[in-house]
C-alpha cells in the first residue's frame, strides 16, 4: 500500500479545494462539489478558489433559492445547494439532535421534543420569517420552565429542517437571522429518511467528502460531518475505492481518479475566511496546518497559506488588509502575500482601496 507523506496529502487537498489553481467553473457546481461551505464568511473563500468570481453572483443564488444557509454539518451554519439541503437534511437529524441535547440537556430535560417539534411547526405554518428568538417565545408558553434559548435552538438548529433567509449572506450587508422551513423556501420537503439497514446518503456522503477532501480516513470524514453510522457507508463503496497510508500508518481512503498531484507542485498563496472547512474539514489538520497553531482554526482566524500551509493571520479594517506572519517568510514568500493582499483588499473594498500591510516577522 503507497504511502504519502504530509507533502503530497497537502497538495491533493489544495487541488480538491481548488486552491491550487482558481478554478472557471459556474458557482453552483463549486458549492456543491465543496460539500457546501462555512457560511461566516464565504465570499472570500469563493475569491480564492473561482476565477473572476463576482459577489452579487452568490447573493443572486440566495434570492434564487439555489442556494441556501442551514443548519448541517457539525451543527453549524453552511452555505449548501439547494438540492443537497433536500437530499440530505434526514441523514443529520440525529446528529443535529444529539449535538443540541450535549449543550442543553439539563435545560431541555422533561420537555418533548416530537411535542415541541409540531409546536414549533405550527407556528411557521404561516411561512411568516421568525428570528430564533421570536420562535421560541411563540411556543415558551408550553414550557414556562425552560429558557428561550435552549428551545430555540432546539427548534431552527434540530428539530424543524430551516433556512436563513436573505438579506442575510449577502454582499456587504448586516442582517438579522430569520427563518423559515426548507419546504416553504424550497417548494417541497426534505427527502425522507432511508429504510432501516440502508443508507444511500451516507453513501453519497463518502464519495462527495473524498472528491473534495481525499485521500482521507474515516476519522476525518466523521470530524467533517459530524455524523455516526458512517463505518458501514464506507463499507458499501469500499470497492470503488483506492487506499493509501499516511506516515503516522493511517489507513485513507480515496477516489481512484481523483487529482493527486506531485508533491512539488507550487502552491500559490491563499487567503481564507475564518473557519474555512479546507482547515476544518479533517481530524488531522496536518496536512494545512502546524499543530502549534492549530488552534487558530477553531478561534475564527483567518489564514493565510504560504507554500500550501498555513503560513500567517490575515485581518481587514479601513479597506487595509494586515497580514501577521506565523513564520519567517523568504523575500519572495513575502512579495506574493503582499500582492494576493493588495488583491483581496481591492476586491473586498470594490476597488476603494489596495491596501497592504505585512508584519513583523516572529523571531
Amino acid at each position: 500500500m503507497s504511502v504519502l507523506d504530509a507533502r503530497s496529502l497537502n497538495r491533493a487537498a489544495l487541488a480538491r479545494q481548488l486552491l491550487l489553481d482558481r478554478a472557471e467553473r459556474p458557482l453552483p457546481d463549486a458549492v456543491a462539489h465543496l460539500g457546501g461551505m462555512q457560511a461566516q464568511e464565504p465570499f472570500v473563500g469563493l475569491w480564492s478558489r473561482l476565477r473572476d468570481f463576482v459577489p452579487r453572483a452568490l447573493d443572486d443564488l440566495l434570492a434564487g433559492r439555489r442556494v441556501v444557509r442551514t443548519h448541517l454539518m457539525r451543527r453549524t451554519v453552511h452555505l449548501v445547494t439547494a438540492e443537497d439541503v433536500l437530499a440530505w437534511r434526514s441523514r443529520h437529524d440525529a446528529m443535529l439532535r444529539g449535538r443540541v441535547l450535549g449543550t442543553y440537556r439539563r435545560e431541555l430535560a422533561g420537555v418533548d421534543l416530537d411535542e415541541l417539534a409540531a409546536a414549533g411547526r405550527a407556528v411557521l405554518a404561516d411561512g411568516e420569517p421568525r428570528s430564533m428568538g421570536q420562535l421560541a417565545r411563540a411556543v415558551a408558553g408550553r414550557w414556562p420552565d425552560v429558557g428561550l434559548r435552549p428551545l430555540g435552538e432546539m427548534l431552527v438548529a434540530a428539530l424543524i429542517p430551516t433556512v436563513q433567509l436573505p438579506p442575510r449572506g449577502l454582499w456587504r450587508t448586516r442582517a438579522g437571522v430569520r427563518n423559515v422551513p426548507v419546504a416553504h423556501w424550497l417548494g417541497r420537503e426534505v427527502d425522507p429518511p432511508a429504510p432501516p439497514g440502508t443508507d444511500p446518503v451516507g453513501a453519497a456522503l463518502v464519495r462527495r467528502y473524498l472528491a473534495a477532501f481525499g485521500p482521507a480516513a474515516s476519522a476525518d470524514l466523521r470530524a467533517w460531518c459530524g455524523l455516526a453510522g458512517l463505518p458501514a457507508a464506507v463499507a458499501a463503496v469500499r470497492g470503488e475505492l483506492v487506499a493509501f497510508r499516511d506516515e503516522r500508518g493511517r489507513r485513507l481512503l480515496d477516489l481512484p481518479d481523483a487529482p493527486r498531484p506531485d508533491p512539488d507542485t507550487p502552491a500559490p498563496v491563499r487567503f481564507l475566511p475564518a473557519f474555512d472547512n479546507a482547515v476544518l474539514g479533517y481530524q488531522d489538520r496536518g496536512r494545512v496546518i502546524d499543530d502549534a497553531h492549530r488552534g487558530l482554526s477553531v478561534t475564527g482566524a483567518r489564514v493565510v497559506l504560504v507554500d500550501g500551509r498555513v503560513g500567517a493571520t490575515w485581518t481587514v479594517e479601513d479597506g487595509t488588509v494586515t497580514v501577521t506572519p506565523l513564520r519567517r517568510l523568504t523575500r519572495p514568500e513575502r512579495a506574493e502575500v503582499a500582492e494576493e493582499g493588495s488583491a483581496l483588499a481591492s476586491f473586498l473594498s470594490e476597488g476603494d482601496s489596495d491596501r497592504v500591510a505585512v508584519g513583523a516577522e516572529p523571531p
